[in-house]
């Protein structure tokens, strides 16, 4: 996975005027720490952190930060957005280093076509969309791919159906359902409602058959 280098800004003030001050200057205050180093409070351009976490990586994207002519490897961590204006107002920057094994969120793309699902006019239901894995980082992959050209209706494809590069651990359940092949809409619709008019004609049927008794 490539890295993005991205300049930081050490030494500024913790506060809530400060933070304002920042963010009108277009950068996101945030803290570097991991590793058993004290926690450093840092700013990088708002715009910057934008570009920089725009690739397929997302979250996972390697972060090589420039602080103060030092160099960390990190990853984004706990971002925060305002509620209203949906703009990064914090991040934190997680150190990692290049030989050890982390844990990350994968994001599901399903490929292919499920045409036996599509030509019985069913729907595909994707029902997990992340996966947990353990990787180092430079081995997390952006995303992972799972074929769904032989899902069928009533079938269904799981966590175990993925493969996942060399050096990458899924934590995820295995038997944990992706993808499922549903019938109709309209069909589900019909049989529920035959389901339930069966069951009001037994229920009557016996009423019916106490008061014969009854009788």
């Amino acid at each position: 996975m490539p890295e993005i280098t991205l300049a930081a800004e050490s030494g500024r003030t913790i506060g809530t005027r400060s933070t304002r001050r920042l963010r009108a200057e277009g950068k996101i205050p945030g803290v570097v720490y991991g590793h058993g180093t004290e926690p450093v409070p840092v700013a990088v351009g708002a715009r910057d952190f934008r570009v920089a976490m725009s690739g397929e990586a997302g979250l996972n994207t390697l972060l090589s930060l420039d602080l103060d002519g030092t160099s960390l490897l990190t990853l984004a961590r706990d971002i925060q957005h305002h509620p209203v204006k949906n703009v990064v107002t914090h991040v934190d920057f997680l150190i990692v280093r290049r030989d050890e094994v982390i844990a990350a969120e994968v994001t599901i793309n399903l490929v292919g076509e499920a045409v036996e699902v599509q030509h019985g006019d069913g729907v595909v239901d994707q029902q997990l969309f992340t996966l947990a894995v353990k990787a180092k980082p430079a081995d997390i992959p952006p995303s992972l791919d799972l074929d769904i050209s032989e899902l069928t209706i009533g079938g269904s494809l799981h966590v175990s159906d993925i493969t996942v590069p060399r050096g990458v651990e899924i934590e995820t359940d295995l038997e944990a359902t992706v993808v499922a092949g549903q019938p109709p809409r309209v069909q589900t619709a019909a049989e529920e409602e035959g389901g339930a008019a069966a069951s009001g004609e037994s229920t009557a049927g016996a009423g019916d058959s106490g008061d014969s008794s009854a009788e």
